[in-house]
């Protein structure tokens, strides 16, 4: 017996993890700041330097912001997005599903987004509280969530998703539901200044209904979704969260997904726990997004085929704004330290030895792959001008030939609208508000949009 007790104590020496999860095996994450995550990706595509972004910030800079329209559309020409690789024209649906479609989504895939890794982990929702509660006056029965990402081959990585989900209390059957990437704005974060050189205020906290009393009103659900909770918002955590899980702690590769599209993944994981819960009406989910969240709701609906209407709010470049234009942010903006990680590592490509010219897709075919499902693209006017709301509306005209094939209704004019204009009668939709860099102002206009679908 005493021999056998020293066997124990010395097993247990000798291998510490004996009995317990053992996590000796996995590679240690890398720590990378975000330059040096951004260099090492420079250096694995062979690039000595990328050329600087517009400055939004100072009017007087050599590479001051651009809003002159005259110097805006250096490219007019679009990639067309129902040209083949080969040259040849699509004619019929069945050719864009087959045929045309997928080329774009691969181009997007290698050069914009990058890929979602195939064996993504199983996400298991638990409703960690129910709470009965009012929104507004409104009474509602919200469901705190979890989602806990099955991190089996990399223990080191945890990642938790995070969601909320209110639905009217007198709710008689499964309900439409909108749902949010929830917004919080990084530390240190300034809006760029105005084209007069005035710094944008933060937007005003709205006076009237929230968003969320705007939808319940209707009778449908409200969801809020926290992105960060599935993937960092910079670079220094491309290393963790989903992206670090599939990546096993290790920098990302050229083509690996960027932030984007893990947000997006996380709104798809989401998605997933609407269609086992009895109180929603899964055919009926919307998704919202402002900013870079506008960004992420754009490429969550246009691969995401079970997403049913889109708000993009003030998407900007990397979002709804052609990247074929000088005009606010441009590519490089994107392309730098602090901007990166959004996208795949092959977009540096087009800041530094490439042009925005040389991109095989701009962001009318983005908006294309949501095709037939309805989008309503926004933006604002004062202090918004970075988004570049002119860019939005070009690429949105240009998405037409695609819904028009698939048998859709499109913005109905290719001429630029003035400011408070509602071009929301087709299945593209169009208006720029008149104030600053906020999604407040047209909730209203994208909820009637909405409800032509839902009711």
């Amino acid at each position: 017996m005493k021999n056998l007790i020293i066997f124990f104590l010395v097993a247990f020496a000798i291998f510490p993890a004996f009995g317990q999860n053992n996590t000796g095996n996995y590679p240690a994450p890398v720590n990378f700041t975000a330059e040096q995550d951004h260099q090492n990706m420079m250096d694995q595509l062979h690039i000595k330097s990328l050329r600087p972004g517009a400055d939004g910030n100072n009017p007087n800079a050599p590479n001051a912001a651009n809003y002159d329209e005259a110097k805006a559309n250096p490219y007019p020409i679009l990639p067309d997005p129902l040209i083949m690789n080969n040259g040849k024209r699509i004619t019929t649906a069945k050719q864009w599903w087959k045929k045309r479609r997928p080329e774009i989504m691969e181009d997007f895939d290698r050069e914009i987004y990058g890929r979602v890794p195939a064996n993504t982990p199983k996400v298991t929702w638990e409703v960690t509280a129910v709470i009965n509660e009012k929104i507004g006056d409104i009474p509602v029965i919200t469901k705190k969530l979890v989602g806990h990402v099955d991190n089996s081959s990399y223990p080191l990585d945890t990642v938790n998703i995070q969601l909320t989900l209110s639905i009217p209390a007198d709710a008689a059957k499964p309900v439409p539901v909108i749902m949010q990437f929830g917004f919080v704005f990084p530390p240190g974060f300034h809006f760029p200044k105005r084209p007069d050189g005035k710094a944008s205020a933060t937007p005003p906290a709205p006076t009237g209904p929230s968003w969320q009393q705007q939808v319940l009103t209707k009778g449908w659900g409200v969801a809020i979704l926290s992105p960060k909770s599935v993937q960092a918002d910079n670079g220094a955590g491309l290393t963790k969260g989903i992206i670090g899980l599939m990546n096993k702690g290790q920098p990302r590769k050229p083509d690996d997904w960027g932030a984007l599209r893990a947000w997006a993944w996380g709104a798809s994981r989401a998605m997933d726990y609407f269609e086992t819960d009895k109180a929603v009406n899964a055919k009926k989910v919307g998704l919202e997004g402002h900013s870079r969240y506008g960004k992420a709701a754009l490429v969550t609906m246009a691969y995401d085929q079970r997403f049913a209407v889109a708000y993009v709010s003030s998407s900007g470049e990397g979002g709804a704004k052609l990247s074929r234009r000088n005009a606010g942010e441009l590519v490089e903006n994107v392309a730098g330290t602090g901007e990166y990680h959004w996208m795949a590592g092959n977009f540096l490509k087009y800041a530094g030895p490439l042009h925005w010219n040389d991109m095989p897709v701009d962001a009318h075919e983005l908006i294309a792959l949501c095709a037939p499902r309805p989008v309503f693209i926004s933006g604002g006017q004062k202090g918004d001008g970075w988004v570049d709301a002119r860019g939005m509306f070009m690429a949105t005209v240009a998405a037409a030939p695609v819904y028009n094939l698939l048998g859709k209704k499109d913005l109905g004019t290719t001429d630029f609208p003035p400011v408070e204009t509602s071009l929301t009668d087709g299945d593209l939709a169009f208006r720029q508000h008149s104030s600053g860099h906020t999604d407040v102002p047209n909730w209203p206009f994208f909820i009637d949009f909405a409800s032509r679908y839902f009711n």
